[in-house]
């Protein structure tokens, strides 16, 4: 049976706080593999994003996974993070490059995410399970889709021990691209990103910023709908999660969903797929 994961970001007000806690009552008993917690460009959320993976931890009793990112960081800081991460028993991390925040004029001591699994490697041998990003339609930075698959693999030589995508809606986007991973010699787990459609301008926003391609025929319709949210919501579940039976009918690990803080869209999917408590099981790392 196919794992799944879920994806929050780290409040910052008492609203988003009962938001967040709201969202985790109501995914927690699809027993999720892990829920991990992103990680503001430049230490934005320096001090949010700890404090999220403890009261998921703790008081949630989830395994709850940080986000780790290098731009703008020096080693001290990245080495103090995996001390407390350490300390708060987590043993995953997701290690990201990350983005440059405006206004910053220099990258920090490590400038690309194979540099920081390689220093957590070094820093800390196998305390950590290391997730980290791929793209199946090509980064928006790389200078071209060999480069972007080079990166990649970098990061796995360095010592990932698996890897999750950005969103998408092509099936055979992820399917070449895991095609074309196997051929480069690397057999890590490749579990696919997974993003609800509640919101055309907001889906749009996103996708233009990350590179992912909304298929014509999908967008046509979203703007057909214009502001019928309840429509959009039901085409939106019904789109994705045919994408998702595809995916695992084809092999693919698990699902990581990027919830946005919310549940509603992703127990949707869930219902259409019939992934319930009972037979979602852990991933199961290779030896």
């Amino acid at each position: 049976m196919p794992a799944i994961s879920f994806e929050f970001f780290p409040p910052k007000t008492d609203e988003q706080r009962a938001q967040l806690d709201a969202t985790v009552a109501a995914l927690k008993p699809l027993n999720p593999d892990y829920v991990s917690v992103t990680f503001g460009a430049g230490g934005s959320t320096l001090s949010y994003t700890p404090e999220t993976v403890r009261r998921l931890r703790e008081d949630h009793g989830l395994d709850a996974v940080p986000h780790l990112s290098c731009i703008g960081g020096t080693r001290a800081e990245i080495l103090s993070l995996l001390d407390l991460y350490r300390d708060l028993g987590c043993r995953r991390i997701v290690a990201l490059r990350g983005d440059m925040p405006s206004g910053m004029a220099a990258f920090g001591e490590l400038r690309y995410a194979s540099e920081l699994v390689e220093l957590i490697r070094r820093e800390t041998g196998d305390r950590f399970e290391i997730e980290v990003a791929c793209y199946p339609e090509m980064h928006p930075q790389a200078e071209d889709a060999f480069a972007d698959l080079k990166h990649f693999v970098a990061k796995v030589r360095a010592g990932a021990d698996g890897a999750i995508t950005q969103y998408f809606f092509n099936a055979d986007a992820y399917f070449r691209f895991v095609d074309e991973v196997r051929r480069a010699g690397v057999d890590v787990p490749i579990v696919p990103g997974i993003m609800p459609i509640t919101n055309y301008s907001q889906l749009r926003r996103f996708s233009e910023l990350c590179g992912a391609e909304i298929p014509r025929w999908i967008s046509k319709r979203l703007v057909a709908m214009g502001d019928d949210l309840a429509a959009i919501r039901e085409f939106g579940a019904d789109v994705v999660a045919e994408l998702c039976r595809r995916l695992l009918a084809g092999g693919a690990p698990g699902l990581h969903f990027y919830t946005l803080n919310r549940a509603r869209a992703t127990l949707a999917l869930l219902d259409r797929l019939a992934l319930s408590r009972s037979n979602v099981q852990p991933l199961r790392r290779r030896a």
